[in-house]
């Protein structure tokens, strides 16, 4: 398939996905309303459920989902491992951290920035010692077994501010996080999300050439007149700031980064510059029906969305971690 029809179909896909999850929910609205309510032909009550309820909730998940597809998209080209992913690697546990000190040290009451800023301190640290390991100091293999060690690092600190927490409030707070969810989102969340996801987007677009280069290694790549150290600059903190950004609107959601990927590379003849922005509408939809599910689930206590990508997509990881046997090699 084209790109550009393949981005035309995500893009359709993308959409009618907002559309369901806007529409459906305990009060079940209606096509027909929703549109109504999206456009202000409908009713006020129906405005407040889709504007300040639904509809910030849905971009939510959308736009999480989309930054984590992309930002896997672009380190499985920079590091060359199908199975790189910002959840895998640690750098989704790091941003955690990050935005866990911010609660726990009472910083995110003092400023609304304090959240996402640690939370993208602590994504681009783990992102920058990923690229340092990968620069031909470690093996497909080894960097995987580093980024296990480094998020369960990060999973350790952020288990002993847990057991610190002075209240059982705080430990709710920053369990959260840990869980990963994007209930109660609003504008207000979304906002300051926006400009570090503009960002992220830009600089991954930049190193996206450089990606496809890199592919036939980093030696290979510099005698062809690639920037190697630019092009890894640009995927470190375009995908810091993409992850940091939604960890802080949704807390930690693994594995989308992986199985978005995998599924699009086919389409694009495993062009890594051209994997990044299909991983990360097809990510978003994932993600989005994935919280629509849940909201629709006949539960008496709501799932969290991060527990559910971690039951669908631990799985697909050993799955595509079986069919790539020479990983390894």
């Amino acid at each position: 398939m084209k790109p550009v029809r393949l981005l035309i179909a995500l893009g359709i896909a993308s959409l009618v996905t907002l559309v369901l999850s806007v529409a459906n929910g305990t009060a079940d609205l209606g096509l027909e309303q929703t549109l109504a309510g999206l456009f202000g032909a409908g009713d006020a009550t129906t405005a407040v459920i889709i504007w300040e309820i639904r509809l910030p909730r849905a971009l939510a998940a959308f736009l999480t989902g989309a930054a984590l597809g992309a930002s896997g998209a672009a380190l499985q080209g920079l590091l060359r491992n199908p199975l790189a992913d910002p959840g895998v690697l640690g750098v989704s546990a790091s941003a955690s951290l990050g935005a866990v000190i911010a609660l726990y040290f009472g910083l995110a009451s003092l400023s609304a920035f304090a959240l996402p800023a640690l939370a993208l301190i602590g994504a681009l640290a783990a992102t920058a010692v990923l690229a340092v390991l990968g620069a031909g100091r470690l093996g497909p293999v080894g960097l995987i077994l580093a980024g296990v060690g480094l998020s369960s690092f990060a999973g350790a600190l952020t288990a002993l501010t847990i057991n610190l927490a002075p209240n059982p409030f705080a430990i709710a707070d920053l369990i959260t996080w840990m869980l990963g969810s994007v209930a109660n989102r609003s504008w207000v969340d979304l906002g300051f999300a926006a400009p570090f996801w503009v960002a992220g987007a830009v600089l991954l677009a930049l190193a996206a050439p450089g990606l496809r280069s890199l592919s036939l290694g980093e030696e290979t790549a510099a005698s062809l007149g690639a920037d190697v150290g630019r092009i890894r600059l640009l995927t470190v903190l375009g995908t810091a700031l993409l992850t940091g950004a939604a960890v802080a609107v949704a807390g930690v959601i693994g594995f989308v980064g992986i199985v978005a990927p995998h599924l699009i590379r086919p389409f694009v003849n495993h062009d890594p510059a051209r994997l990044i922005w299909p991983s990360a509408l097809l990510a978003g939809v994932l993600l989005s029906l994935a919280d629509l599910v849940l909201r629709l689930a006949p539960l008496d206590q709501e799932l969290r969305l991060g527990v559910m990508a971690a039951l669908i997509g631990a799985p697909a990881f050993i799955w595509i971690a079986a069919r790539n046997r020479g990983i390894g090699q």
